[in-house]
């Protein structure tokens, strides 16, 4: 029992059921007679109760202090404070909502990159320091040439970083034709949604909890923790960034890739622009053999298996 009219219903229950007199009521609840005996000189105006119970029934996100500004506007002189008193006597209060809107990007099926550039797929990981702070990894790559563009590696990592580490790749490789991500905050976040309003980039967002539609990324995240991030114990941030770099510049360089002939994806990529051909069959989605004659012939020789 805090407020007074709550004191007052106590004191008038105490009258009425156990035939207690005020003076006793009130000693019994510890309560001032004074707070029994008032009686409310507020005027209540009916007028602006209905207007405002208008308002917030046709403004249902507008909370006190915005349906005030329209108040104001159509005359009536009311202070906050009063109208906070009625909004919440009319139980107004905008209600929280259980979760936030995704920002939706492209829901188009992706289309089959065929050319460096053509598409791009970003995914975040995270390790963590002997000592046990975590960090945060940042993966780019380039689903046509197998390449991985960057591994940016820091405790934070925010939408604005990502729109930068994106400008400052697009200066070195060019413009990619379309990024596609999962649903993360840093990627659905507005510094992102401004990004490619600006550059005019095309932004895939998977469907929730589907990571196989992103799938390269998934699979190049399978790699670089298998080779390295389990492999490795970082000492500090910086030396988490200098392995990164080191391992990305051997995956590009120096490690052959299955599904592009056991070539690097640095020399796929150049023998891409060099002929100057897609990489993907006209017909169909199945990737050009770049390989030479002889290796394909030893990667799709079959063992005989004798009979009998």
């Amino acid at each position: 029992m805090v407020t007074p009219a709550v004191r007052r219903e106590a004191v008038a229950h105490l009258k009425d059921a156990h035939e207690m007199s005020e003076r006793r009521a009130c000693r019994v609840i510890d309560c001032v007679r004074m707070t029994v005996r008032y009686r409310s000189r507020r005027p209540d105006d009916p007028r602006l109760r209905e207007r405002l119970l208008a308002l917030a029934r046709e403004r249902r996100r507008f909370g006190y202090r915005r349906l005030l500004i329209f108040l104001r506007r159509e005359g009536f002189a009311v202070n906050h404070k009063r109208l906070f008193r009625i909004y919440r006597e009319e139980r107004l209060m905008v209600r929280k909502r259980g979760g936030r809107k995704r920002a939706l990007g492209t829901r188009s099926p992706m289309p089959v990159p065929t050319l460096p550039n053509d598409l791009w797929a970003l995914d975040f990981l995270s390790d963590q320091l002997i000592c046990g702070r975590r960090f945060r990894i940042l993966a780019i790559y380039d689903v046509c040439t197998r390449r991985c563009l960057a591994v940016i590696a820091d405790f934070s990592i925010s939408g604005r970083r990502v729109s930068r580490e994106l400008d400052l790749l697009i200066v070195v490789h060019g413009k990619p034709r379309t990024i596609v991500s999962d649903n993360g905050t840093e990627l659905t976040s507005n510094a992102i949604l401004s990004w490619t309003a600006a550059t005019g980039v095309d932004w895939h967002y998977i469907a929730p909890g589907k990571p196989v539609q992103n799938a390269f990324i998934e699979s190049f995240n399978g790699r670089l923790r298998d080779e390295l991030l389990n492999e490795t114990l970082f000492t500090s941030i910086a030396h988490a960034r200098a392995a990164l770099e080191e391992w990305r510049r051997d995956y590009n360089t120096v490690r052959p890739h299955s599904r592009i002939g056991w070539l690097t994806p640095a020399a796929y990529a150049a023998q891409l622009t060099a002929s100057g051909l897609r990489a993907a069959l006209p017909d169909g989605s199945a990737l050009r053999p770049l390989a030479p004659p002889d290796q394909m012939e030893k990667i799709n020789r079959q063992t005989p298996v004798p009979f009998g």
